[in-house]
């Protein structure tokens, strides 16, 4: 099994929030070292490509898109979800130091 850590990007089939679908997307892990020693699963927000002019409310900007393993400029979503680190298709990258800063200082923005 592998191990995860904040800032990790992995691939994974993201469920919709109105749970009608899901889709296969990449995520980064927003859940803890110790979330992880004590749980079977990953906290999680949703990464995508579609790309506004700016980001809106909540979005994050993945300025080192490449580093993090995707494949276009993209943003982190204010999508959370819950899964079993067992349905992780793979694991893509790492976020940057300062996109991991820059998330972290979104996170307290969504979640009040």
């Amino acid at each position: 099994m592998t191990d995860y850590e904040f800032g990790d990007v992995v691939l994974i089939t993201f469920p919709f929030t109105n749970q009608t679908t899901d889709k296969r997307r990449p995520a980064v892990v927003v859940s803890s070292t110790a979330y992880h020693r004590n749980r079977p699963d990953l906290i999680l927000m949703a990464i995508t490509s579609r790309l506004r002019p700016s980001p809106s409310f909540g979005e994050t900007t993945v300025d080192q898109w490449e580093t993090a393993g995707l494949i276009k400029p993209s943003f982190i979503k204010p999508i959370f979800a819950t899964v079993e680190k067992s349905i992780v298709i793979r694991k893509m990258g790492r976020l940057s130091d300062q996109d991991q800063q820059n998330l972290r200082k979104s996170i307290p923005t969504i979640l009040g």
